[in-house]
């Protein structure tokens, strides 16, 4: 069984702080993110910025359209994670945004035309959310990677077609989506969406949530503001 099902980063070349458990503790938040974008108000927030980002975004929105109109789900699976896999380029947070640590709206991701694991994950989350996939079946994972030899922090999407279901894995890293049983070189450590957080087989409850948000709450802000 996969360790996705029942144990249920930052990038490469990262370690896992505790500060993203905290940030990890607001995922109820994502409820408010649970049912698409505005497009007129995203489309508006695409025109302050370049040509480039206009064209970016508006080719989002299609792509997004067009997988909610697809009666497999999978084939939505594949439509978002080929679209962000293709456009975006992997750059690290210093290197994008002069800062460590940084999470992207998908509105700035597209922007910048670069981004790390967590920008990968969040836009193909949000993504998926405007093509009608239930956020019940979508978990953000922070696993630990086996890259070049060693273990690396790393984000990735996974997708439950039910509760208790092997998940796929979108990737970055590994553009082909597979079940969890294929990507033996991630180790899930805790996983989250808009219902809840998960480590181990339950809930967490450890640690204190407000510690450290700022991050997250910068996000879910920033985004609301742009439409998503």
């Amino acid at each position: 069984m996969s360790r996705f099902v029942t144990r249920t980063v930052s990038c490469a070349g990262r370690r896992i702080r505790p500060a993203l458990w905290a940030l990890a503790w607001t995922a109820g938040l994502w409820s408010a993110l649970a049912w698409g974008w505005d497009q007129d108000r995203l489309t508006e927030s695409a025109a302050k910025l370049s040509p480039r980002t206009q064209a970016a975004v508006k080719a989002m929105i299609q792509m997004a359209d067009r997988a909610a109109a697809m009666p497999d789900e999978r084939d939505r699976l594949a439509a978002v994670n080929g679209f962000f896999n293709q456009r975006v380029a992997f750059r690290d947070d210093i290197e994008v945004w002069g800062q460590i640590d940084y999470w992207a709206t998908p509105l700035e991701l597209l922007d910048k035309g670069a981004g790390d694991c967590e920008d990968y994950a969040i836009a193909k989350y949000m993504s998926l959310l405007a093509a009608g996939v239930p956020q019940s079946r979508l978990r953000m994972v922070y696993v630990r990677a086996q890259f070049q030899g060693r273990p690396q922090a790393h984000m990735v999407l996974a997708y439950y077609a039910q509760p208790e279901a092997e998940p796929l894995i979108l990737d970055n890293i590994n553009p082909e989506i597979r079940p969890a049983s294929l990507r033996p070189d991630l180790t899930p450590v805790f996983s989250f969406n808009g219902e809840g957080l998960w480590s181990g087989v339950g809930a967490t409850t450890a640690g204190n949530p407000l510690v450290r948000l700022s991050l997250w709450r910068d996000l879910l802000a920033k985004a609301k503001a742009e439409g998503f």
